[in-house]
């Protein structure tokens, strides 16, 4: 008996003391969430009073200079394209039905196009493609705008630095990839990578958006014959053959270049074998830390003809142009153009020249003739961005977009790239001790040299 009490004694006390613990268990969680709550009501009074301040004399931003000068607005490149379909493209360019198959290519070649900024330069490069005989089926535009649904729902504008028009794009037949992100360059081109995986390709070429493309039409030696002769080949043709030479002769091939990087064919299996992009290296110098690793594990990186690949910062004022519309005089216009002198010429010099060099046509061929015209119009356009005032002023044309979803200063968007480039500047030659873009021929690096040499330069 006595054991049996002693027992009941025993548990009793252990339901006692599981009562007391859940008591307090339930009283200090009452307390935690408490104090969880008084914390982040002086969190939220934090942001919207600050600290110590004084109600008397609120603080006040001190605001930036207002720009003296506003670039006009954008015109669209394209006007016809908002009201109805495109017309056909020059049937000399028309790409025959299956024809990758004819250079034993099982999958049709896609063409990736990255967009972030500047509507009339991408659709510019599109539209080249196309009339220069790309499959438009076989294009994807990705938009990489970090606006979300915006675009695809049609709610922002032209001016919108992010503006991307979805319904133009289906009107001219080419596909679009959402990035879930703003992605850097080099986050990109690892998401090009993904979808390289994800559809199964076991190539793909992909051009930067602002770039206008033209095939050989007047004919290169031993490339092509002219548009009007039998076994010419386009642009899409070229990079077809090329990518069948790569294939059945150089079991290393990585990379095929046409005119550098504005137009390259990706071995994506050597792209991977190399560990992909180094996304801490977010814009320039990281294309030189993805060759300089292909070249080191000894994949070939080889430039081939194509086409007229030319980099521009400028649009045609009508794109009906590259559809050799003979009412449409071949000229471009810059979507961020500088400062207008004091006495400007509303009918300039270089609109005049434009309109000489197509007035000087040939009574023997007029096709080959609007296609000179463009190729000078297209030499103009690169002499242009090439200029005094830099490569990259087309990216900040746009200045519209306040109150639409997902507004950010095209101004700041500038600068904060600058910031993440000049990072990424400081990274890659922390990586490699060396800070140009001769990792081999300059420093005798090889891919386990990453993060473990000292820099070889003095400050």
């Amino acid at each position: 008996m006595p054991s049996r009490r002693i027992a009941n004694l025993l548990i009793i006390l252990c339901l006692f003391i599981l009562f007391l613990f859940f008591l307090r268990v339930d009283f200090a969680g009452e307390s935690v969430a408490k104090h969880v709550k008084g914390d982040m009501q002086s969190l939220v009074e934090g942001l919207r009073l600050g600290s110590g301040t004084d109600d008397k004399t609120p603080p006040h931003p001190n605001y930036k200079p207002t720009p003296t000068y506003t670039p006009p607005p954008v015109r669209d490149p394209f006007p016809l394209l908002s009201t109805s379909t495109p017309p056909p493209i020059p049937k000399w360019n028309r790409p025959r039905q299956g024809l990758h198959k004819e250079y034993d290519l099982t999958v049709a070649p896609p063409l990736l196009i990255g967009f972030t900024r500047t509507w009339p330069i991408l659709l510019q490069a599109v539209v080249s493609y196309i009339t220069a005989g790309w499959p438009p089926e076989q294009i994807y535009v990705i938009e990489n705008t970090g606006v979300q649904m915006a675009n695809a729902r049609d709610q922002l504008g032209l001016q919108n630095p992010f503006y991307l028009n979805h319904a133009q794009l289906k009107k001219l037949g080419v596909n679009v990839v959402q990035t879930p992100v703003l992605l850097s360059f080099s986050q990109l081109q690892n998401f090009y990578l993904f979808m390289a995986n994800t559809h199964k390709w076991p190539y793909y070429f992909w051009s930067h958006q602002d770039v206008l493309t033209l095939s050989y039409e007047e004919g290169l030696e031993g490339v092509t014959p002219p548009y009007n002769q039998e076994g010419y080949k386009t642009v899409y043709e070229l990079c077809c053959q090329w990518l069948d030479d790569a294939q059945k002769n150089d079991d290393r091939w990585a990379v095929r270049f046409f005119a550098y990087d504005h137009l390259a064919l990706v071995n994506p299996k050597a792209y991977e074998d190399v560990g992909g992009w180094d996304t801490f290296i977010p814009y320039y110098l990281t294309d030189c830390d993805m060759h300089s690793r292909l070249l080191m594990s000894n994949y070939s990186m080889i430039d081939k003809p194509a086409g007229t690949i030319t980099d521009t910062s400028t649009a045609l004022k009508d794109l009906l142009a590259l559809y050799r519309d003979p009412d449409i005089v071949p000229d471009f216009t810059d979507p961020n153009p500088p400062v207008p002198p004091p006495e400007a010429v509303k009918d300039s010099e270089a609109e005049a020249k434009s309109k000489r060099d197509y007035e000087e046509t040939s009574p023997e061929d007029s096709k080959l003739e609007y296609y000179h015209s463009l190729r000078r119009v297209s030499d103009r356009m690169f002499h242009y961005k090439h200029g005094e005032r830099g490569r990259n002023t087309w990216q900040q044309g746009q200045h519209g977009g306040l109150g639409e979803p997902f507004y950010y200063s095209a101004d700041g968007f500038a600068e904060a790239v600058d910031v993440l480039t000049e990072a990424g500047r400081e990274i890659y030659r922390r990586k490699w001790g060396h800070r140009d873009c001769d990792l081999i021929g300059g420093a005798g690096l090889k891919p386990s040299d990453a993060w473990l040499v000292e820099k070889d330069w003095s400050d």
